[in-house]
């Protein structure tokens, strides 16, 4: 067999120039991201709007089932036939059977009693409230715990009563019994903090008649009269020395027992005391001592 060489020349290398041109996709992602998200919000705004509209018929079958059933509990004889007060004192039983708001053959099983219990804590003289009901004798009970008067407020000309907790209680009082009487613009949110100190049950204590508090920032306590007792000037700080400094002068010195319109115990390390003089003349001396010497 005879062999036949063929001379094909070489091809040449391929240049940049000869390399066949890329191809580039078009960026698609974004516009199906933001078609995917417009057909969810439809979605979305769709079942929304069912679920709304089911959840209003339900709320109105509700209502209708409900009404049904206190129609027939009072058709059966749940309706009130008492109402039950414990703790009145003060509270004026026709203000509170008006905050209650309850009626005799009110169906017992409708009455909202958390806000009977609201509405019978706002009256004035009421600290808290419990309301509950029982059945046969259908019966609603009304525990209210009023607040006790621990002294009075003289502000603008009148009188108001401070109850223990320092609040003023807006209601018509009349005392029955001796009380602190304490004067001056902001008396009350401060009264605690100075009965924490000298309500010590001491016999100094209990000739208190009185307790300015003045220009909000200290207090004048007045022994055995209003008008012609003895002042006490107490610092702004610090009131708890200078009240067992009161103490142990009346313990070695007796000083409460002289004739003294003013102790003023606002200087640290010195007590200074203002003297009445016996007989016509009425006059008055201050004496200035070191506490040492008194």
């Amino acid at each position: 067999m005879t062999k036949v060489q063929l001379n094909i020349p070489p091809q040449p290398a391929p240049t940049a120039q000869t390399l066949p041109p890329q191809v580039y996709l078009p960026c698609e992602w974004p516009y199906r991201m933001l078609g995917n998200a417009i057909i969810l919000g439809i979605i979305l705004f769709l079942a929304s709007i069912t679920v709304t509209i089911k959840t209003d018929l339900i709320n109105k079958q509700l209502l209708s089932l409900q009404d049904s059933f206190y129609m027939l509990s009072g058709q059966l004889g749940f309706k009130v036939n008492d109402v039950i007060i414990e703790g009145r004192r003060r509270t004026g039983i026709d203000e509170l059977n008006q905050a209650a708001g309850i009626s005799r053959d009110d169906n017992i099983m409708q009455l909202d009693l958390e806000q009977i219990r609201y509405n019978v804590e706002q009256l004035p003289w009421v600290k808290s409230a419990k309301v509950s009901r029982s059945f046969f004798p259908n019966t609603v009970h009304i525990t209210i715990d009023e607040y006790h008067v621990k002294c009075l407020w003289q502000f603008n000309e009148r009188f108001h009563p401070i109850g223990e907790d320092g609040n003023v209680i807006e209601a018509d009082y009349v005392p029955d019994k001796p009380l602190l009487l304490i004067v001056g613009a902001g008396a009350p949110e401060h009264i605690n903090e100075l009965l924490a100190i000298i309500d010590d049950g001491s016999d100094i204590f209990k000739r208190i008649k009185a307790a300015n508090f003045i220009s909000e920032r200290r207090w004048d306590i007045i022994l055995d009269d209003i008008t012609h007792g003895i002042t006490v000037k107490l610092p702004e700080q610090d009131i708890a020395a200078a009240w067992k400094k009161l103490h142990k002068l009346n313990e070695s010195k007796n000083i409460l027992k002289r004739k003294l319109t003013n102790i003023d115990l606002r200087l640290p390390g010195k007590v200074i005391v203002k003297i009445e003089k016996s007989g016509s003349q009425k006059a008055k001396r201050l004496k200035s001592v070191k506490e040492s010497k008194l």
